[in-house]
């Protein structure tokens, strides 16, 4: 059995939260046991806005000790810093020449961060996009795991990849990537407004789970969440339409082995203070001790660097590989 191909990519901008976790980390740690997986620190995509070099270089550090700290093994996956492997922004540039404006014309995350500004964004953050196919069609990956939000963009990326095969004739030459996206949860919502997704940029530091957050702090910000003015209702119908209990719902079934149905039955009629306590006993088992193991590992950045290096190295050889066959096909002459 041929495995797949699985890369992913965590921009190293600020503190990881549960969001980044149930979305994607979590998974990660699972998917590298059935299949070929890549997993880097995503800066080149981070500085589509201005990062403090002083703390993105901190960031990457963090990222790098949460994955090792949610469980993937640097001996069955591939660990690496983007901007280390400089064939990320070679083949961004071809296929930049590949892309169409149009395509990124109608990329709606680029419309949701410019907003009306988008005069004044810079133009890496439109281009966004081609690099995240050149992150992906580098390794000829196959499956990728996405949120909703990111979707589009792998849609993109299999426009690009099938416009390179057709125009240099070569069928079949890039994969066209498949979604990987975990049905149960692939959004974790804000604690304070179930309609808006848990973000680091929000004010608020209450309406997220940080991964490094302590036991006393999960359990307060748990208490503060926002829920509802009636009881558990007796379906899930009932609620989805309840956004901020679905959410909070939907994080116990991440963390824990529950079923939503699970939750609903032994919960229904009751208001939410057992639900609340029984949730960040779940999370603080869960979560404080990978808290616990990215601090530890933060005071050991030889370490940190070691395991970069190496992912660094893996994936070079493997980039250097697909890099050599797209510039025989477009005709370029590497010595």
């Amino acid at each position: 059995m041929i495995k797949k191909t699985v890369l992913s990519g965590v921009q190293p901008t600020g503190d990881l939260h549960l969001g980044n976790y149930l979305g994607a980390i979590k998974n990660f740690a699972i998917m590298q046991n059935e299949n070929d997986c890549l997993f880097c620190i995503v800066d080149l995509h981070a500085i589509t806005v201005f990062q403090d070099p002083n703390q993105l270089r901190n960031n990457t550090y963090e990222v790098t000790a949460a994955y090792l700290a949610c469980g993937i093994d640097p001996i069955k996956s591939i660990i690496f810093n983007q901007s280390q492997v400089s064939g990320h922004a070679e083949l961004a540039w071809i296929l930049n020449c590949i892309c169409r404006m149009g395509w990124l014309n109608r990329m709606t995350q680029f419309k949701e961060k410019s907003g009306k500004n988008s005069e004044n964004v810079s133009s890496g953050l439109f281009t966004y996009p081609t690099l995240m196919a050149a992150d992906i069609l580098l390794y000829k990956a196959t499956h990728v795991p996405v949120g909703s939000d990111q979707k589009q963009h792998l849609e993109l990326t299999r426009d690009i990849a099938q416009k390179f095969n057709n125009d240099y004739k070569s069928p079949d030459f890039f994969p066209l990537p498949e979604p990987y996206i975990e049905k149960e949860i692939s959004r974790v919502m804000s604690l304070r407004d179930g309609t808006s997704k848990m973000s680091k940029s929000d004010i608020s530091d209450y309406s997220r789970i940080n991964l490094k957050d302590n036991k006393d702090t999960i359990v307060k910000k748990i208490k503060k969440s926002k829920t509802a003015d009636m009881p558990m209702p007796s379906s899930q119908e009932k609620v989805t339409q309840m956004p901020e209990v679905n959410n909070l719902i939907n994080i116990f079934t991440g963390v824990t082995s529950f079923s939503k149905q699970d939750l609903i039955t032994k919960y229904e009629g009751q208001n939410f203070s057992n639900f609340k306590n029984d949730l960040s006993d779940a999370l603080v088992e869960k979560i404080a001790p990978i808290g616990d193991e990215i601090n530890k590992l933060m005071k050991d950045k030889s370490y940190l660097d070691q395991i970069m290096r190496e992912g660094t190295e893996k994936a070079r050889n493997k980039s250097e590989l697909v890099l050599k066959e797209v510039y025989d096909i477009v005709g370029f002459i590497k010595a």
